[in-house]
């Protein structure tokens, strides 16, 4: 299922999820270093995919970094066989922050905007900027915990907005449960356009991150390149916060809206 628009108007310009998807942009197009251009994803060199994104062994081995060798495999200090220092890099702490906004591919970064516009305009209508801001990363800084928790020797790379994203969703599905998401759905080689109840779009995908999270190899944890946990993660943040962030009702041309929680 692929989502298109939803039926919630806001009050006010949504200036944070403008700005977030434009610092997304931004750092995929010009300060990204590229190998090339892919939309199927892996345009982004891989040493710095390495560099900025988080890799769970990093923190569970304080001090010790890793870095790609020649293989393609990552490697990090103080594993067994591994001798040398990995190359210079940015500090640990940092890396959950540059992780949300550095993307592999178009595809990647256009995926997560589309679900950012989607649904982030309305959250954020409903407890202003600089809350939506705190919001916004508390979801990434969750799904990072989380992700973290189920595959703590990890050294494959998270990165990507989608786990603050999932955070949105969690709090779009619990204000605006009746709201009407205008959706492609695909049958195999065939599709069609539905207008589905957000509680059932954003419930099927919550139920999918839950499944394939579980069915993901435990030694890897990002099963075929998807940090499953992490949109999980996200997801149960933005559940239990919007009720302390959300602080205003939405009106629009059918009157106001109260959340529902």
């Amino acid at each position: 299922m692929f989502p298109l628009k939803d039926n919630i108007p806001t009050d006010r310009f949504p200036v944070v999820t403008v700005v977030l998807i434009a610092l997304n942009a931004i750092a995929y197009l010009f300060l990204q270093p590229k190998t090339g251009i892919d939309i199927s994803g892996g345009s982004l060199h891989q040493h710095d995919l390495v560099h900025y994104g988080f890799v769970p062994y990093e923190f569970t081995h304080w001090g010790q970094h890793c870095d790609l060798v020649q293989s393609g495999a990552v490697a990090c200090e103080g594993m067994s066989g591994v001798s040398g220092h990995a190359e210079h890099q940015i500090a640990t702490w940092l890396t959950p922050f540059t992780a949300m906004f550095t993307h592999a591919g178009l595809l990647h970064l256009g995926g997560n905007m589309l679900f950012l516009w989607i649904f982030g305009n309305n959250v954020e209508d409903s407890m202003g900027p600089a809350r939506f801001v705190v919001f916004y990363l508390i979801g990434g800084l969750a799904a990072t915990a989380l992700q973290l928790a189920f595959g703590p020797n990890s050294t494959t790379p998270n990165l990507g907005a989608s786990g603050a994203v999932a955070g949105v969703l969690g709090g779009y599905i619990l204000m605006y449960p009746r709201a009407r998401v205008v959706t492609v759905v695909f049958i195999i080689f065939l599709f069609t356009i539905l207008e589905l109840p957000a509680i059932f779009f954003l419930g099927f995908w919550f139920l999918q991150q839950l499944l394939f999270g579980a069915l993901t190899a435990s030694d890897t944890v990002a099963g075929g390149g998807v940090a499953y946990w992490a949109h999980v993660g996200g997801f149960v943040a933005g559940l239990l916060l919007i009720k302390v962030f959300a602080t205003r009702r939405s009106t629009g041309a059918d009157g106001p809206r109260f959340p529902v929680y």
